[in-house]
């Protein structure tokens, strides 16, 4: 590869000069195969954001990470507390993916599925060029005095960016607090909801400064996975990559298809130039593919000057993705959805906590039998009303029951308050180890042990 302007050892971002300060990336609006590609999965993301704890599964949101009351709904599935084993190994299956994406295919991730690269490309991106138009025009803009144009054009933009944020974190707040509390929110009084205000204000507020201000800079000074890709790529990584094999060397006559025209650089969101190499600012957002191939149909040569391959590819035309690494991660990845797909096909149909009430010890009545009370808690994790039968295992005793019978509601919980007592015959120990069974009809669901106290 031949050397170009800037040297290969680089101590800075593209978009900081050499004295520290912010360079402004003015990047022209993509277009081309790729870029309509990228649109369309850009859209059915944001289709996904929007209505995803909206939509309902058995009466239940498609979405819903409800900290507060710790339930979590993924994909219709209810997590609770009790399943928070399951949720880790859902958790590490999903970063050992990204882990195995990117040994495969690169930086893909932050391209085409992270969020700030859908919102700041997709939607606030958009926006700019529709109101403030070509690079040179902004570049104009941004330079002239205020003038009325100017005034009409900046106040038009950042008030559409602030409207943005605001829908952007209220559509954010679905994702944790579901749709209906978050329309009672917004129609209840501001008196009464002051806090949850303040907090939506202060997130949109961050929104506007990432997408108005910071921009690109989350990607190349913030985010830490752009610097993990340097341990993670290797030469089978698939990869946007300039082929040096073919375009070197460059310029219209010296036998190379690369011309130098730069209108990669042009486009690339980030500012860099995708002939130097793979860089932690490269987020495979495949613009430079698009703008190559259009200049390369002009000058009647092949497409794919730039495109996605692997080093591998480009120098021994080997097109294999397969490493130890990408062996050793998917075999990982299987494994961990193996056992989340177990323990999720195993797990109780009714989860049931039994305790004895705090501050009780036990009761002695004049018939010789001990009586200890408990607390009982029950959560139902399907979508049926269960109404459920407690029954004790290891010995013979008689069950009070506060209440007439144990109905839990489908996907509600139950609590409630009961008495064992025990003939002292079958007393062993002052902290005797019993067996509780919780029936439907006659299916044991869940068996609980507890200890049961006496003198």
């Amino acid at each position: 590869m031949t050397k170009t302007e800037e040297p290969s050892f680089r101590d800075r971002p593209k978009n900081i000069d050499p004295k520290g300060f912010r360079k402004w990336v003015y990047a022209k609006k993509p277009k081309g195969k790729w870029y309509n590609r990228r649109t369309a999965v850009s859209i059915l993301l944001l289709i996904f954001f929007i209505f995803a704890p909206i939509i309902k599964v058995n009466d239940n949101p498609f979405m819903l990470l409800d900290i507060e009351n710790r339930k979590f709904i993924i994909f219709g599935v209810i997590f609770w507390a009790q399943d928070i084993l399951i949720l880790a190994f859902l958790m590490l299956s999903f970063i050992f993916f990204i882990l195995l994406f990117t040994v495969t295919f690169g930086r893909i991730w932050c391209g085409w599925l992270c969020p700030q690269t859908i919102f700041l490309e997709m939607v606030f991106r958009k926006v700019e060029f529709w109101i403030e138009g070509t690079v040179a025009q902004r570049k104009k803009l941004d330079k002239s005095p205020w003038t009325k144009e100017k005034i009409i054009k900046k106040t038009a933009k950042h008030t559409i960016f602030i409207l943005l944020s605001i829908l952007m974190t209220n559509m954010f707040l679905q994702w944790f607090i579901g749709p209906e509390r978050l329309w009672e929110i917004i129609t209840g009084s501001i008196s009464e909801h002051y806090k949850g205000l303040a907090i939506m204000l202060g997130i949109s507020a961050f929104f506007y400064w990432v997408y108005s201000s910071i921009r690109e800079q989350i990607c190349t000074m913030f985010c830490p996975y752009g610097r993990m890709q340097g341990v993670l790529l290797d030469k089978k990584s698939v990869i946007v990559a300039y082929d040096y094999k073919r375009g070197e060397p460059r310029g219209a006559k010296t036998g190379g298809d690369c011309i130098s025209c730069n209108r990669c650089v042009s486009v690339c969101p980030t500012g860099i130039d995708i002939k130097d190499g793979t860089q932690l600012e490269c987020v495979n957002c495949t613009a430079c593919i698009d703008e190559c191939n259009i200049v390369m149909t002009k000058i009647n040569k092949p497409k794919g000057l730039i495109r996605f391959a692997s080093v591998e590819g480009i120098e021994n035309k080997k097109a294999s993705v397969w490493s130890a690494r990408t062996k050793a991660y998917t075999a990982v990845l299987v494994v961990l959805l193996g056992i989340f797909v177990y323990m999720l096909a195993s797990r109780p149909t009714v989860e049931a906590t039994i305790l004895r009430t705090p501050g009780s010890t036990f009761m002695e009545t004049k018939d010789n039998k001990i009586s200890n009370t408990f607390n009982i808690r029950l959560i139902n994790k399907t979508h049926k009303e269960a109404v459920l039968t407690l029954k004790l295992l290891s010995h013979k005793g008689k069950i009070q029951i506060a209440g007439s019978e144990i109905r839990v509601k489908d996907q509600g919980k139950f609590q409630t308050i009961f008495i064992l007592t025990i003939d002292k015959k079958q007393i062993t120990s002052d902290k005797m180890e019993i067996q509780f069974g919780l029936f439907n009809k006659d299916k044991l669901l869940d068996k609980i042990e507890v200890n049961f106290v006496s003198p």
